[in-house]
């Protein structure tokens, strides 16, 4: 009796292991890389990212560093509506250091929360206050809303591709 015992233990990892190599290969991050200005997929939503400068901000909102401006096209493109936000972008300076966007209002176009309707596609910008220099590489990092329930996300070169 204590053979059969070992093997069903035995077989009971092996089965454990197996469903929870299933279960990460379904839950991990699906990086999908692009370039700035090609549309690039991010579960419903098809994305273009454009580099729109630099500024200084406002007087309200003055930059620690310089703030760099992104242009955002997006387009839902399932049948139902969803939700941007300036939250799912982050940009990656040449440290590979993450920085959140900065919400302000400096100009009728900057998003903070959009309903997306289908197939209606939005122009929205967005900025990050970095030390930038123009002669490093700066990648945008656009990750899902939860309720998208994709694991992608998309890797854009931004500058000096």
């Amino acid at each position: 009796m204590g053979g059969i015992g070992i093997i069903i233990v035995i077989g009971a990892i092996v089965v454990s292991m197996g469903f929870s190599l299933i279960m990460y290969t379904q839950y991990e991050t699906n990086f999908i890389e692009s370039s700035v200005g090609n549309t690039v997929k991010v579960g419903p939503v098809e994305y273009i990212i454009t580099f729109e400068g630099t500024h200084e901000g406002s007087k309200d909102v003055p930059p620690e560093n310089t703030f760099v401006m992104i242009g955002i096209t997006a387009k839902n493109i399932s049948d139902e509506k969803t939700v941007i936000s300036g939250g799912q972008f982050y940009i990656v300076d040449e440290r590979d250091q993450k920085h959140k966007a900065v919400f302000g209002e400096f100009s009728a176009n900057d998003l903070f929360l959009e309903g997306l309707d289908p197939d209606k596609p939005i122009q929205r910008t967005t900025q990050f206050d970095i030390p930038f220099d123009e002669e490093n590489q700066y990648k945008i990092i656009i990750r899902p809303q939860k309720d998208q329930s994709t694991v992608d996300t998309a890797v854009v070169c931004l500058t000096n591709c």
